[in-house]
């Protein structure tokens, strides 16, 4: 029969470090995956959240000056460089650029619709990178966390079976142990779970906003500038808009 190991006076030879050194590799390598697995999660967490800030911040820019621009080159440049929505923009204006170069044409506004498209779906592409893994996390850590508590309690029953009794002595290290990764299991997988559906929420707003954007800058390029959301434009401009979109409509200033 063995006996802990005699520990230094006023320590608890049963806290985490003890647990973990005497439970041995397997369950030293399910603690390593846990806290690996937690410490990415929330790397993601605040990773995503400042893209998606980003993106949003973008937005209120757009509304705020974008469509009041006269053109669409002179309204990118409003933008920031590497602005989600100017990637729009620069993809719908190469590929009305390019149009003539196909040597089996389609239609313009199809062949631009198709690039602001293909724009808008990488950019959702990139913002659910890394979802994945919170999903994934979010899963199996209570499962992980189990395999550690199935372990430690059956090293219990081993020391039980060795000793002949149950005495706390034999049992309190392996049922501490397992004790531990069931919670750490726990902790690992919720706000893996939280943070998944928060960032998917945010997700699906942000990917409204743009997919809302690339039907205006589509509407505003197969219609030469006639056709343009009415936020951001002055009341004289709203007019002229109006105006000029078919020849017979009329506005109220």
């Amino acid at each position: 029969m063995t006996t802990p190991t005699a520990a230094a006076p006023g320590a608890n030879p049963y806290g985490l470090i003890p647990a973990l050194k005497e439970g041995g590799l397997i369950s030293q390598s399910v603690f390593t995956i846990l806290v690996l697995s937690l410490a990415i999660s929330i790397f993601i967490l605040f990773s995503k959240w400042l893209e998606q800030q980003r993106i949003i911040n973008q937005a209120k820019k757009v509304r705020g000056s974008f469509w009041s621009s006269p053109n669409l080159r002179d309204a990118a440049g409003k933008l920031d460089k590497n602005s989600a929505y100017r990637q729009i923009v620069d993809d719908g204006l190469l590929a009305e650029e390019q149009h003539h170069l196909l040597t089996d044409p389609i239609d313009q506004h199809e062949w631009v619709q198709s690039s602001i498209s293909r724009s808008t779906a990488s950019i959702g592409a990139k913002l659910s990178s890394g979802l994945p893994f919170l999903a994934t996390v979010g899963s199996v850590a209570p499962f992980v966390g189990l395999f550690g508590t199935v372990v430690g309690i059956y090293r219990a029953l081993i020391k039980i079976g060795a000793a002949g009794q149950a005495s706390i002595d034999a049992v309190a290290g392996p049922v501490g142990e397992a004790l531990i990764m069931t919670a750490l299991g726990l902790i690992t997988a919720v706000p893996a779970v939280l943070a998944y559906n928060w960032l998917l929420r945010r997700n699906k707003v942000i990917m409204e906003g743009l997919f809302a954007f690339a039907n205006d800058v589509h509407g505003y390029m197969v219609s030469e500038g006639k056709v343009r959301p009415a936020y951001g434009l002055t009341k004289a401009g709203q007019a002229k808009v109006a105006t000029t979109a078919s020849g017979v409509q009329t506005t109220k200033a």
